[in-house]
């Protein structure tokens, strides 16, 4: 075979499906996949939004992005979940292997989607349409959730072809296919084409992608810059790129939260920094990964934003030392104003397998003065990882509310992932 075919592999709707299997294992007996269902913040956060959606709640017009109360309005039946990232990033790390083992050649773009190479392995089929079927098969019969697939001899065109109907479904968009079944689409079905994009497209009577392909380059570019050659190029099916199978290190994971009402006081904002500090500590656990860099952030009622960070003199993936080294940095950025968002941040990430240098204080004595900012001397370093470990298979077989911190008990917020 002298051309690359490539397969699109996209999740349908990702959040919301590996919720409904996770309720669903967890013994409730309602798919929210099969409801008007969403997956998104709750009704005490302010900023509170759409992150999934299920197909029954799509029906009422319910977007992805929206305002929580919005979709409310529309569907006011509407069954919420809350969104639990370190589930997500299991999920997506167990396709990632089973798709790693139909064929190594993968490029993973986002949790839920990655490009594969059908050239290495086309011998072992008699088309690239049954292998796209038995892949998604394999996927639902395996895991439990539905992929789209999406094959093209152009990775752009493989990305749209998945976004065809769904769920469960393989649909091609070959070159030789773009009149027939591209062009006719509107242009805000086209790969990167955003709403402001469609304004723009619209005021020069651009209105579906087969416009946009025979609208000339230098019209495109007078009203869109670089981005309308790009534009007019995904129209034309234009796309030279290539698998690139080695994924791109994620530099950080962080979490913050807008408050329900500011906080005022040191006092206000100490569980909260607590609440993010375990959600934080536990996706990198999740991921197997020590942070060695802490970032505190604060924004305040006037949207005045501020952080800082700091260094770890030994990485961590400890709730408790995060915990300790973002309130440390709290307590040296805040200016007394009230606060509207507190948000965490880890970086210079590590694999937990990695040898490091312990500290001195990893070995404090019980009786020991206490850590600035806490009320307790700080624990050994193997005693706060056998008591996170044990909250996270807690957490892992009843769910991530089954335990709290006494502390977090009248606290309104729940961190969002960043």
């Amino acid at each position: 075979m002298d051309e690359h075919i490539f397969f699109h592999i996209d999740v349908n709707s990702a959040f919301l499906s590996w919720t409904a299997l996770s309720m669903l294992q967890d013994g409730n007996e309602t798919d929210l996949r099969l409801i008007p269902s969403i997956v998104g913040g709750d009704m005490a956060k302010r900023h509170g939004v759409v992150l999934a959606k299920s197909l029954p709640a799509k029906a009422y017009g319910i977007t992805t992005g929206e305002p929580v109360i919005n979709a409310l309005r529309k569907c006011p039946g509407l069954v919420m979940a809350a969104p639990d990232h370190a589930m997500y990033h299991r999920r997506s790390q167990e396709m990632m292997r089973l798709l790693s083992g139909i064929c190594p050649d993968i490029e993973q773009v986002s949790i839920d989607e990655c490009f594969m190479d059908y050239t290495p392995i086309a011998k072992k089929y008699t088309a690239p349409e049954e292998a796209a079927r038995q892949i998604k098969d394999l996927v639902r019969d395996t895991l439990g959730f539905t992929v789209n697939v999406g094959i093209s001899d152009r990775k752009v065109l493989a990305k749209m072809a998945s976004d065809f109907k769904k769920p469960d479904l393989v649909h091609t968009l070959y070159a030789r296919e773009i009149p027939g079944k591209m062009w006719p689409l509107p242009v805000s079905s086209l790969f990167l084409c955003g709403q402001s994009s469609v304004e723009t497209l619209r005021k020069l009577g651009i209105l579906t992608i087969g416009d946009l392909a025979h609208t000339r380059r230098d019209i495109l570019e007078a009203h869109l810059k670089s981005h309308g050659i790009t534009l007019w190029q995904y129209a034309n099916g234009i796309d030279e790129s290539d698998i690139t199978p080695k994924p791109t290190k994620v530099k950080g994971v962080g979490n913050s939260t807008t408050l329900q009402r500011d906080a005022l006081t040191r006092e206000d904002a100490q569980p909260v920094l607590l609440s993010l500090a375990e959600s934080v500590a536990g996706r990198l656990r999740a991921s197997g990964e020590l942070a060695g860099m802490v970032s505190t952030e604060i924004k305040y009622a006037t949207f005045q934003s501020v952080s800082h960070q700091m260094q770890l003199a030994v990485p961590t993936a400890s709730s408790q030392a995060i915990y300790e080294t973002a309130l440390r940095l709290f307590d040296e950025l805040w200016n007394g104003q009230p606060i509207r968002l507190l948000g965490i941040r880890t970086s210079k990430l590590v694999p937990e397998t990695e040898p490091v240098q312990l500290s001195l204080f990893d070995y404090r004595a019980p009786d020991a003065p206490p850590v600035p900012g806490t009320s307790h001397p700080l624990p050994d370093r193997e005693k706060r990882q056998r008591l996170d470990k044990a909250l996270d298979g807690l957490r892992s077989k009843y769910g991530k509310d089954i335990i709290k911190r006494g502390s977090l008990l009248d606290s309104p917020s729940t961190p969002v992932s960043s």
